[in-house]
């Protein structure tokens, strides 16, 4: 079941120039993530993805489009109504937002004050989300006090405090070291497999989508231009943008540049080999060189894995005649893509 659908949503704003054309930032978008999901976003600065989650909790009206959030289209509900929503949605950003003047303890009460919830119940859910965080003896200690990584998990617990069924990360950790990030994308996924949170991640870094999300939208100019699983996405991405990002992660076929410096380090042919899941066994594909007599080197590439599955490209420089090489890969071709770098 889709808890957040979209449909042609569209959101345009007034040009800063006087008399010019209006800005488009959302260009009729259609999404929908299913319960359960970890969905990223993901796009260059100024590709609408902010902007899109900002719709989808409401804090900015859209221009055209339907948004349904667990089936009620919020688009054209009013204020009041619309507080009742935000109730069920947590959010977390990329700078914390986390208020100086009040403890770690306070800043994760602070949604249960907004939303009218008694004090002693305050008290035991503060307790049971900062030992959920791995935060219990930072309650009294104040933001300025924590790393960045802390910080971020108060963000966390505090975008919980509700109890929400949607949790919504706008770049939650491009603010973070890489060490720390790993930590929080951690946490998120034991949100959303332990307490059944589905979560949207915005981000414009491919590896947290290679991390956490198990679907993937990409945006570009205010459009998705691609979306699927991850591992469909990173594996045969369809759109130059989206090979673009999967290229910051997964070396495919060498450029023109790249093969110039590979060609004056190496001799022999030079090819690179496509593989996708279990479709193949690498062990086999290399044994067919091995019989062949062709021996070779691995000089570019490598293998990722998504979820347990791998795939990638690895490109090798083969050392024999002509007439061997072209034996050996007649047989290569029947278990795997191969692609002759000229």
């Amino acid at each position: 079941m889709s808890v957040v659908s979209l449909r042609n949503v569209s959101k345009s704003y007034p040009s800063s120039t006087k008399g010019g054309a209006t800005v488009t930032a959302i260009d009729s978008v259609s999404l929908d993530v299913e319960a359960g999901d970890i969905y990223g976003i993901i796009g260059y600065s100024g590709a609408g993805k902010s902007t899109l989650v900002r719709l989808v909790n409401a804090l900015e009206r859209s221009t055209g489009g339907e948004i349904h959030i667990n089936g009620r289209d919020i688009a054209t509900l009013p204020e009041r109504e619309l507080r009742k929503i935000r109730l069920g949605i947590g959010m977390i950003f990329q700078q914390f937002n986390l208020l100086g003047s009040r403890t770690v303890a306070g800043n994760v009460a602070y949604p249960l004050e907004v939303a009218g919830f008694p004090k002693q119940d305050r008290a035991a859910r503060v307790a049971e989300l900062l030992s959920f965080v791995g935060l219990t003896d930072k309650a009294k200690s104040y933001p300025d006090q924590l790393s960045g990584g802390q910080k971020q998990r108060v963000g966390i617990a505090r975008a919980l405090a509700t109890s929400p069924s949607i949790l919504l990360a706008d770049e939650a950790t491009s603010a973070l070291d890489p060490e720390t990030t790993h930590e929080v994308l951690a946490l998120l996924k034991r949100v959303n497999a332990e307490l059944g949170i589905t979560i949207i991640v915005i981000t414009h870094e491919m590896d947290v989508i290679q991390t956490i999300a198990t679907k993937v939208a990409v945006m570009d100019q205010g459009k998705v231009i691609e979306r699927g699983p991850v591992f469909d996405v990173f594996s045969n991405p369809q759109h130059p943008a989206s090979a673009r990002f999967v290229s910051t992660v997964v070396k495919g076929v060498p450029s023109a540049p790249e093969l110039e410096v590979l060609r004056e380090r190496h001799t022999g042919r030079i090819v690179t080999l496509s593989f996708r899941d279990t479709e193949v066994d690498q062990s086999e594909v290399f044994g067919e060189f091995v019989r062949a007599g062709v021996p070779f080197q691995v000089i570019y590439g490598g293998v990722n894995e998504i979820q347990g599955r791998p795939f990638g490209h690895l490109t090798l420089a083969l050392h024999a005649d002509d007439d061997r090489v072209d034996a050996a890969l007649e047989r290569v071709r029947l278990l795997t893509t191969v692609t002759e770098v000229r």
